[in-house]
């Protein structure tokens, strides 16, 4: 039964001539599937417009990668996986450039190539119909809990819808043209019809409460200087006051805008509290319970403050997603033996006003996790300085709107050395 599912071409696992898999058509072929499934990424990176160039260009790359993954051999898959991995993800260990292991960078981006190299050779195992099948589910495949890979993005500014099914449709059309006989094939295409979305300019509506985006371009390098805490300050204040001249109604500030344990400094808390009669006032900051720190929001709302602790830790940044033991000795190697910070239970959400808004920090605005019940409206806010410069905030932005459209949610979104934005399905 296994056999007349894998491909005739290779009908083992085992790998027989290694030297065969650097074969250089091989790597081109690889390379240019590769190119052709991060082509949106980039297209948007340098600044393409919502324009008809820009979906008929993505629509034609998009399906030209998936058929390429359907159809090529597995050799090719392989190096498709591994380009992958580096056009989507070489920016992944940029963060190690703040702890002095600027030499783990080429490690990390060798790491993720390989797994998601290996991932797609998995796939070139299959005829074209399981092939579609598993490529369709690889979204849900999360490496060290890393779910950054979604393919179906890539159909974000095409004419085709994002949903699962639409994927799939596409998926399953392409691999049903590529087994068909010839007189059969354009029958199968028919499939890609379905696909197609009928409304693509649709428009969520926005809450009654006007929101403040705020912009901080802060290196990394300075933030938690001791010697930038009280500028750092002063700039926050400065930005919540200058929403409150514009008279908005909620001012959203970046993750960790507040580098400290924002409820453990008083002095500075009383400061929010007195202008959050003013203004509802929504920040990133550190909290300590006295026991752990948890990486956080503050909602300050006419003098009160509520809580929103992170749910989805960052793999290696704010967790370790390893056994205890292995987790605790990279901490001390690494990270100069700090702990990792402690998840919540579930999302945080919290009435401003008569609105109700779902709280997101960064890594986690992109997981299903936070979308359950497809919450209305999302503050989501984030610290980009660790990856910048590069194209993370480009894919973070990107996969913001996916998830906005699939799930029907407004997501306000506020990012330090990031792009601040209003995401409203489109």
């Amino acid at each position: 039964m296994l056999k007349y599912f894998l491909d005739p071409a290779y009908p083992s696992f085992k790998i027989k001539n290694l030297r065969g898999y650097f074969t250089t058509i091989y790597i081109i072929k690889g390379f240019i599937g590769a190119f052709v499934l991060s082509l949106f990424i980039y297209l948007d990176y340098f600044g393409v417009d919502k324009s008809l160039f820009l979906k008929i260009t993505t629509t034609i790359s998009a399906l030209c990668s998936f058929y390429l993954i359907l159809s090529q051999k597995k050799e090719v898959l392989l190096w498709n996986g591994i380009f992958v991995g580096v056009l989507w993800f070489y920016w992944i260990g940029f963060s190690f450039r703040y702890y002095d292991l600027a030499f783990m960078i080429p490690l990390m981006l060798l790491f993720v190539s390989l797994a998601y190299g290996v991932m797609f050779w998995i796939i070139g195992l299959f005829r074209p119909i399981i092939r579609a099948i598993l490529f369709a589910l690889i979204s849900f495949v999360h490496p060290l809990n890393y779910n950054w890979f979604i393919p179906e993005a890539s159909l974000l500014d095409s004419f085709f819808g994002v949903e699962k099914w639409q994927f799939f449709a596409i998926l399953l059309s392409i691999s049903i043209f590529i087994t068909l006989k010839v007189k059969w094939r354009y029958v199968a295409l028919l499939g890609i019809l379905l696909a197609i979305n009928p409304n693509p300019n649709h428009k969520l509506p926005l809450p009654k409460q006007s929101i403040y985006l705020s912009a901080l371009n802060t290196p990394q390098d300075l933030k938690w200087e001791d010697s930038y805490r009280d500028k750092s300050i002063d700039i926050n204040l400065a930005i919540i006051n200058d929403a409150i001249d514009k008279k908005y109604d909620i001012v959203l500030l970046s993750e960790s805008a507040f580098a400290l344990f924002l409820n453990q400094e008083p002095y500075i808390m009383q400061i929010l509290k007195d202008l959050s009669h003013k203004i509802s006032i929504v920040t990133g900051g550190l909290y300590y319970d006295g026991k752990d720190s948890y990486n956080s929001t503050y909602y300050i709302i006419d003098g009160e403050v509520q809580i929103a602790n992170k749910v989805v830790l960052v793999p290696f940044g704010e967790e370790i997603p390893l056994p205890k033991f292995i987790s605790t000795f990279i901490n001390k190697i690494v990270y100069d033996g700090a702990e990792d910070y402690i998840a919540a239970e579930n999302p945080t959400e919290v009435d401003i006003h008569g609105e109700v808004f779902r709280n997101a920090i960064c890594y986690e605005a992109t997981r299903e996790e936070l979308f359950v019940g497809d919450p209305k409206f999302m503050l989501a806010i984030s610290n980009n300085a660790w990856f910048t410069p590069s194209i993370e905030p480009t894919l973070q932005k990107l996969l913001l709107r996916y998830f906005s459209r699939v799930h029907n949610t407004v997501i306000y979104h506020s990012a330090t050395m990031g792009e601040n934005a209003l995401i409203r399905g489109d």
